[in-house]
């Protein structure tokens, strides 16, 4: 597999080793917040089997760090807006699993109310804009979000992630120069997993080094271990320190890699088992958890307590999916107009 690109004087950023200390609390966050991840997608993916969730479903499994990392860097206030493998975002941002659980399950009770399923998850509250299904959608609405931003005077940011197959979209180049013409506070964040939905970024694109599609619209690009919390949280906050002094966006190409199939029906025949179990010795959560154990953050009682709390929410937000009613019929004619009292045809 592609190692991630040797340092040239205008990326020196992305080869940088971690420099900066994190805190015992940062740590056990890390791994809290990405064992949810974790154990919310692989409680999806058996319950998807027995049929409980329908129609798609892309598992972010083996890719926590790429929010983890970026939501430690970031504030409540700033915005984040990403494709259709989206169950994680919202759960890294504070969402409670349970709505996200209630939502794939088509409930009343869903973020979405039931009306946007695995793709189209949203939380207000917490300022995340989606989950959207078409490929490449979100980019240039992520650049819409940052125009907002700037137009309305604040120093927010917004987190746009995207897929390596994304990045074939006409809308991202349009929305680049729109970016930094405008010097909008958004951070593209191409989340590299090398295969797109099943065919290698070698086999569709000339540049194998997507960060380099930045250097085109003088954007600051870089790439980054995306396997590492360290890494993540690194290169998102300097792109965000750079956004906040309204010096535009940045493009950051995380490296990572997701160990399941590109969705629940994917046959994954276009790589071999050897190559998804040598990326597990990257393993995100593992890595974190070995620094917390060598560096004797928690004893291992206080881990076997965090798995058991994490347990638990992944448990209760089945039960609440399961118990949760389905939207009823007159559901179909809300959230369609700002106007609630708009005629429509009744029975």
């Amino acid at each position: 597999m592609e190692k991630i690109a040797k340092k040239s004087n205008k990326v020196a950023m992305s080869e940088n080793k971690s420099k900066e200390k994190f805190s015992k609390e940062t740590y056990l966050h890390w791994f809290e917040s990405m064992l949810l991840m974790r154990k919310f997608e692989e409680k999806t993916g058996q319950l998807y089997i027995q049929q409980k969730i329908r129609g798609f479903c892309h598992l972010y499994i083996g890719q926590e760090a790429l929010v983890a990392g970026a939501v430690s860097a970031i504030r409540k206030e700033d915005k984040m807006i990403t494709a259709y493998r989206d169950h994680a975002h919202p759960i890294g941002r504070g969402l409670h699993p349970k709505y996200i659980m209630a939502e794939l399950y088509a409930k009343i009770t869903g973020c979405s109310k039931g009306k946007g399923g695995s793709m189209h998850i949203f939380s207000k509250e917490f300022n995340f804009f989606g989950g959207h299904g078409i490929v490449g959608g979100q980019i240039p609405l992520g650049a819409g979000i940052a125009f907002a931003d700037k137009y309305n005077g604040n120093d927010n940011v917004t987190l746009c992630y995207m897929g390596d197959g994304a990045v074939r979209q006409g809308a991202l180049h349009e929305a680049f120069n729109m970016a930094m013409l405008w010097k909008l506070p958004v951070i593209f964040i191409i989340e590299n997993n090398y295969y797109a939905m099943g065919t290698s970024v070698e086999r569709t694109s000339n540049v194998h080094d997507l960060w380099k599609l930045g250097l085109a619209y003088d954007m600051p690009s870089f790439p980054v271990d995306g396997m590492r919390c360290e890494t993540v949280h690194e290169a998102i906050a300097s792109a965000v320190e750079n956004a906040r002094k309204g010096n535009g966006p940045t493009l950051l190409e995380m490296k990572t890699y997701r160990y399941k199939g590109h969705s629940m029906s994917d046959a994954q025949t276009y790589r071999t088992k050897e190559e998804v179990e040598e990326h597990k010795k990257q393993d995100p959560i593992e890595q974190v958890l070995a620094t917390i154990k060598k560096n004797k953050y928690a004893t291992d009682s206080q881990i076997e307590a965090i798995e058991k709390k994490v347990e638990d929410i992944v448990a209760e937000s089945v039960k609440f999916a399961e118990e949760s009613p389905y939207p009823t019929a007159d559901e179909l004619y809300k959230d369609v107009y700002t106007q609630e009292d708009y005629p429509y045809i009744k029975e």
